[in-house]
């Protein structure tokens, strides 16, 4: 077996722990909260008063202009000079929370937008109430517009993680670069934490191609009805 092939399969279960124990959930909790975060900017953005939306947008406007690398350094390294000490887990959360959120406020904002005007109609026509139209006409229709650009956030913050190895988090590609220092193989030990996160993207990708296919076919079935 080549020198190569061996390194990779000795060094494969390091990278692939390091994976499940802080990439996934990384990318999971940075998710789910980056996306609570950007419906609320977004809805501030659509229907707060004037104020609040302008702190949204300065929000919006600080986050989209500056690198990711950036932010992650100003919340763990930045902090501290403050006397805010957060440990790299916390702080890559927090980051990729604030990144997340600004980006999916834009998508929701727009979608939200699309929903004709005919459809906040029709539900205060039959007695619902604002969070009522919101939450049961609104909010679905838009959801299924959202949901090719959200995934695609979703895969690229997948492949974002990785920079959390840069404020020590010890995740997959901190993980390769561990290894590289002991075998000095970069090349290999590189190539190797590609070819995982290539494969986690094409499984999601996947996986979105077929969401997208169902809600489709929910879609179509719904406008042949209506």
């Amino acid at each position: 077996m080549p020198s190569w092939l061996t390194l990779m399969l000795e060094s494969l279960p390091s990278l692939l722990w390091a994976g499940l124990i802080f990439t996934i959930p990384l990318t999971l909790l940075s998710f789910v909260l980056g996306l609570s975060v950007g419906l609320l900017a977004a809805l501030i953005r659509l229907f707060a008063p004037a104020p609040f939306a302008a702190i949204i947008k300065f929000y919006v406007w600080i986050i989209r202009g500056t690198p990711l690398l950036v932010q992650l350094f100003l919340i763990f390294y930045g902090l501290p000079s403050a006397g805010i000490v957060l440990d790299a887990f916390t702080a890559a959360l927090i980051g990729f929370t604030l990144n997340i959120g600004a980006y999916t406020s834009e998508i929701l904002r727009a979608v939200i937008s699309s929903v004709p005007k005919g459809q906040w109609e029709a539900a205060y026509s039959i007695g619902m109430n604002w969070s009522q139209a919101m939450r049961r006409t609104i909010l679905p229709q838009a959801a299924r517009v959202a949901v090719p650009p959200l995934s695609n956030t979703f895969i690229s913050l997948v492949k974002d993680t990785s920079l959390a190895a840069a404020i020590t988090v010890p995740e997959l590609f901190q993980a390769a670069q561990r290894i590289v220092a002991t075998t000095y193989e970069p090349l290999i030990l590189y190539i190797e934490a590609a070819i995982i996160y290539l494969i986690l993207s094409s499984v999601l990708s996947s996986l979105q191609a077929r969401l997208e296919t169902r809600l489709n076919r929910y879609g179509g079935f719904l406008e042949a009805r209506s």
